[in-house]
C-alpha cells in the first residue's frame, strides 16, 4: 500500500481472520498502512480463537465455504481497484476438511507474494511454498524476507525457487507508519516488479 498505492487503487482485504479478540489484522494494516477507509474492505469470516482456520470455525460451530468469500471480492471491487490479499496461516493451511488456502488463492486468480522468514529454515519453508503454488498453477509475484539480512539464504532461494526476492525487511522496534513506510519506498520492490502484477 505504502510502496505502489499512489500508481494504482489498492485495496486490502484478509477474507479470513481468526484470533479477531486479540489481534485484528484489518486494523493494524489501516494503522501502519494510513489506509482511508474505502482502501479497505472489512467483510469476511472473523473467529475469536487465534487457531488455524478450520480448527477456529470448528470450535466456533460452522464451516468456512469459500463462495461467499469470492463473492465479497467481486462485489467489492471496481474495474481498476486492485486487491491486495492477507492470507491466514500460510499456503498449505486448511480452511475446512476439503480445501486450503490455496484454494482460496486458486478462485480468487491472483498473484501470490510470499513472506518468508530470512533465519535459519526459510529456504525448506519457502522453496516447499514455490513448489506449492506451482503444481497448482499459482502465479507467484516474488518473495519478501523478514528479519536481519542473510545474503545466503536470499541466493538459494531466488536460484533455486526461480523467483525474486523483492524486499528484504528488517523487524521494526516500535513497528510506526513511519518506519514501515520509509523502508517501502526506499527498499521493497526497488525495480517495480510487483507494479507489473498489480496492472
Amino acid at each position: 500500500m505504502h510502496r505502489h498505492g499512489r500508481q494504482r487503487v489498492l485495496r486490502y482485504w484478509k477474507p479470513i481472520q481468526t484470533g479477531i479478540e486479540q489481534d485484528d489484522d484489518t486494523a493494524e494494516v489501516m494503522r501502519l498502512a494510513r489506509c482511508q477507509p474505502e482502501e479497505v474492505i472489512h467483510a469476511g469470516v472473523r473467529l475469536p480463537r487465534p487457531l488455524s482456520p478450520h480448527l477456529a470455525a470448528r470450535l466456533s460451530g460452522v464451516t468456512i465455504e469459500l463462495q461467499p468469500l469470492i463473492d465479497i471480492a467481486t462485489k467489492a471491487l471496481g474495474a481498476k481497484d486492485g486487491l491486495v490479499v492477507e492470507g491466514a496461516g500460510g499456503a498449505m493451511v486448511p480452511i475446512n476438511d476439503r480445501e486450503m488456502m490455496t484454494d482460496l488463492m486458486a478462485r480468487l486468480s491472483l498473484p501470490v507474494l510470499i513472506v518468508s522468514r530470512s533465519t535459519l529454515g526459510t529456504i525448506n519453508h519457502t522453496l516447499l511454498t514455490i513448489e506449492a503454488l506451482r503444481r497448482r498453477s499459482l502465479a507467484i509475484a516474488g518473495v519478501v524476507m523478514v528479519g536481519a539480512p542473510n545474503a545466503d539464504n536470499r541466493e538459494a532461494i531466488e536460484q533455486r525457487g526461480g523467483v525474486h526476492v523483492v524486499g528484504g525487511m528488517p523487524v521494526f522496534d516500535p513497528l510506526t507508519p513511519e518506519a514501515l513506510g520509509a523502508w517501502a519506498m526506499t527498499e521493497l520492490d526497488r525495480d517495480g516488479r510487483l507494479l507489473e502484477f498489480l496492472t
